[in-house]
């Protein structure tokens, strides 16, 4: 079972382009490229029953402009400091 690779010849733009990727994605370089040549060659599981959520809309709701004028009003104004109960 082959373990470990070395990849020769990588350029300058190419290694940028890695690195940034993995970056975005909050991976390593290795993993990167680990799942690109995974998905070449068709052997990744496709994700069949998984969803991937970006935020919690779905679960919650929304709020629309004035909602959230409202909210936030409400919570800033519990964030103020009574001076006279502080002194």
């Amino acid at each position: 079972m082959m373990r470990n690779i070395t990849i020769r010849g990588i350029d300058e733009v190419l290694g940028q382009a890695l690195k940034t990727t993995a970056e975005k994605e909050s991976r390593s370089i290795n993993q990167l490229v680990l799942e690109v040549l995974k998905e070449r060659f068709g052997l990744t599981k496709v994700a069949h029953y998984t969803r991937r959520y970006h935020d919690l809309d779905d679960l919650f709701g929304r709020w629309g402009a004035e909602e959230y004028e409202q909210i936030q009003g409400m919570v800033d104004e519990q964030r103020k400091v009574d001076s006279e109960l502080w002194s």
